[in-house]
């Protein structure tokens, strides 16, 4: 494969760099969705829930192309235990871990769910100001993190040509999510430049290191690879069911939304095969 080779070429043969450059990779991508705020100004609630839309068709069609499948198929040797356990892992993850920090729906929609029992309802900060934007690092920090694990794994695998079409579309669907957290921000009486600035800096230094500790863990331990391809896998259909799916369909935008899902499916397959 041409672009595989490219990639070889250009950073070298070590899995480890490559987590690196996937890092950088999909970081840049959320920065630059963050910084369309600064000319999209005043995004519609129908054009956002449609983009997150893609986002989590892009990540569905992710989880099983670039990580389920192949971690049974190449890495388990066909038996899908190990890889199922990682699923069942990286779900049951970020169901506690939203025990402990707030939803990132009430950041991304601005809106809450009807049941006032939710923890993740709770704002402990009197700060009116400060509580979104610490609430939004939370939140967004802990659901990036599964997105940056995933690059690094797929190219801890060794598998570049694989991994690549992983980065892209995990990049790709980055850049409505970081318009998203932008217009949350915008809207929480922030300055447009600063917070997309912002938003870059916080995305880097989740995905970036968490790529790179991907790579690391699976090149290190071989017999993690599918168990952590499985645990990214989950832990994305996780934030994919519980958070994008149904804040997009709250507004009353769920046909724009589930059209984007399935553009966002369709641009995912067609990189798995043409780039895989």
């Amino acid at each position: 494969m041409v672009i595989a080779e490219l990639f070889v070429e250009w950073f070298g043969a070590n899995p480890i760099v490559h987590g690196l450059v996937g890092g950088l990779v999909i970081a840049g991508l959320n920065l630059f969705g963050a910084s369309l705020v600064l000319v999209w100004r005043d995004p519609s609630e129908r054009a956002l829930d449609g983009a997150l839309g893609f986002a989590a068709g892009v990540m569905l069609a992710a989880s099983f192309t670039s990580l389920i499948i192949p971690g049974i198929e190449v890495y388990s040797g066909g038996n899908p235990i190990p890889v199922l356990v990682g699923v069942l892992l990286g779900a049951l993850f970020l169901d506690r871990s939203d025990v402990l920090v707030p939803h990132a729906h009430i950041l991304l929609t601005g809106r809450r769910r009807s049941d006032a029992a939710d923890p993740g309802d709770s704002l402990p900060i009197d700060n009116e100001r400060l509580a979104p934007v610490v609430l939004f690092v939370l939140a967004i920090t802990l659901h990036n993190m599964p997105e940056g694990l995933a690059v690094g794994v797929g190219f801890g695998s060794g598998d570049v040509a694989g991994a690549i079409p992983l980065m892209l579309a995990i990049g790709i669907q980055n850049i409505p999510e970081g318009l998203a957290v932008s217009v949350a921000a915008v809207n929480a009486g922030l300055d447009r430049r600063a917070y997309a600035v912002f938003t870059g800096i916080r995305s880097g230094l989740v995905e970036i290191p968490l790529a790179v500790l991907g790579a690391y863990a699976v090149q290190t331990v071989s017999a993690l690879l599918p168990y952590a391809m499985g645990f990214a896998a989950g832990a994305m259909l996780f934030v994919i069911s519980d958070e994008i799916v149904p804040e997009t369909h709250a507004g009353g935008h769920e046909r724009v939304a589930t059209l984007g899902t399935i553009l966002g499916i369709v641009v995912m397959l067609y990189l798995d095969i043409s780039l895989g």
